[in-house]
């Protein structure tokens, strides 16, 4: 689906180990890739100062990571002094990149106000997709584990939806992808998820929502095969989160997809949001597609 992918680690997210398996992420679709890492602005005195050998340093602990960059891929590596997330934007725009590449831990609500996450300061800025990945996992990960893992970043893609206007903009902007004739195919499958949830008062569910849900989900995945996507189905009864949670588990998928909220805001706290809890708790990849049309 990307050819262009930006890396951002920090060295204690794991996501620096992907310079080993370049051979894989090639495999995986990708062409050129960017590795980039920020250095935070020291201070002495007041005085805010560049740490030129805190840069330096992790330019070259970068470099020597990359011992077999396979013929046709170009690989760069860049590193920049200041506030990441406005760092990031900017290597998006000057690397091309249509695939941004991050770690973020799982953690609560309450923890993420407290302490603030890079991630998702930029899930309402990012112009390009982000694919957001658990240090936890990355860093205990065999060389040999994370090379089959490279492999398969996007092979097959759970989609929650349920019929609403941020699924449609979501399945609108994956066929956007999809439909770029310079992007590589390597999207094979991929699971519609509709969850009735039980917490909606039964009389608002209308009549017979399971099977009112499986044929919406019947005439969803025309655009998808039509680019060659082989598209399932499923249709459950309870509570979103844990439902699409444990269909990623059960149908051994790759990743899952995600797109914003209400246009009001996707990060306002007070708003409940299926994706921004996806985001947090789930131990699968997240695809996050931003609105093409909102940029």
């Amino acid at each position: 689906m990307f050819q262009r992918a930006l890396i951002c680690t920090d060295f204690s997210d794991g996501l620096h180990r992907l310079a080993q398996v370049m051979p894989s992420l090639v495999a995986g679709g990708l062409r050129h890739i960017t590795f980039f890492h920020n250095v935070a602005v020291q201070s002495d005195r007041s005085i805010p100062r560049v740490d030129e050998e805190a840069m330096a340093e992790a330019h070259q602990r970068l470099e020597a990571l990359l011992a077999d960059v396979p013929a046709g891929a170009e690989v760069e590596v860049q590193v920049m002094s200041g506030r990441p997330s406005d760092n990031i934007l900017r290597q998006v725009e000057s690397q091309k990149a249509d695939v941004v590449v991050l770690g973020m831990p799982t953690r609560s609500l309450l923890t993420e106000k407290l302490f603030g996450s890079t991630t998702m300061g930029l899930v309402d800025r990012t112009p390009v997709p982000l694919l957001i990945l658990r240090p936890q996992l990355l860093s205990t990960y065999t060389l040999g584990e994370l090379d089959l893992r490279c492999r398969n970043l996007f092979r097959y893609l759970l989609i929650p939806y349920d019929g609403s206007e941020s699924a449609e903009r979501l399945i609108d902007n994956l066929q956007h992808h999809l439909a770029d004739p310079e992007e590589n195919r390597v999207l094979d499958r991929c699971l519609a998820v509709w969850v009735v949830d039980d917490a909606i008062r039964e009389e608002m569910r209308g009549d017979h929502p399971l099977e009112a849900a499986k044929k919406k989900l019947d005439h969803l995945g025309t655009g998808l095969r039509d680019h060659g996507v082989t598209v399932e189905t499923l249709v459950k009864q309870g509570d979103p989160l844990e439902e699409i949670m444990r269909a990623a588990e059960e149908y051994d998928i790759c990743a899952i997809a995600a797109c914003h909220g209400s246009a009001g805001g996707f990060m306002r706290w007070s708003a409940p949001s299926l994706t921004r809890e996806i985001l947090r708790r789930s131990w699968h990849p997240v695809l996050y597609i931003p609105d093409r049309k909102s940029r």
